[in-house]
């Protein structure tokens, strides 16, 4: 993760407009424990592409993990909302196992929610 990490920024400095580089920086920094940092070259990189899944992805875990179930939920649906719900496969291997199973287990219950609530109307 340093390694990556340094080499990501580098590709920052090249181009500061890469969003590709961010997301790889945010990575890094999120394997070595430094999620606030992470959090905010995501939160940057969601201002500048709101619509963009794989960012509002990674942040809906960041709030998870941080407790705020109502902010990552937020996040979630907005993923959702874009139609592009593929990133979420690649994403969960950049995932630590127990925040994996932290957004596996969160899904899994939103997801029962939403069914008991359709067969209710």
């Amino acid at each position: 993760a340093p390694g990556v990490l340094q080499l990501a920024c580098l590709l920052v400095e090249l181009d500061t407009a890469d969003e590709a580089s961010r997301i790889l920086c945010a990575d890094a920094l999120y394997q070595m424990d430094r999620v606030e940092e992470a959090h905010g070259l995501l939160s940057l990189a969601l201002s500048r592409n709101p619509q963009r899944a794989p960012v509002l992805a990674r942040l809906a875990l960041l709030q998870l993990k941080k407790g705020l179930v109502y902010d990552g939920n937020q996040l979630l649906q907005r993923v959702i909302r874009t139609g592009d719900t593929s990133c979420l496969l690649p994403i969960m291997d950049i995932f630590k196992d127990e925040d994996r199973k932290l957004m596996q287990s969160h899904c899994h219950v939103q997801a029962l929610a939403i069914l008991e609530n359709q067969q209710e109307d």
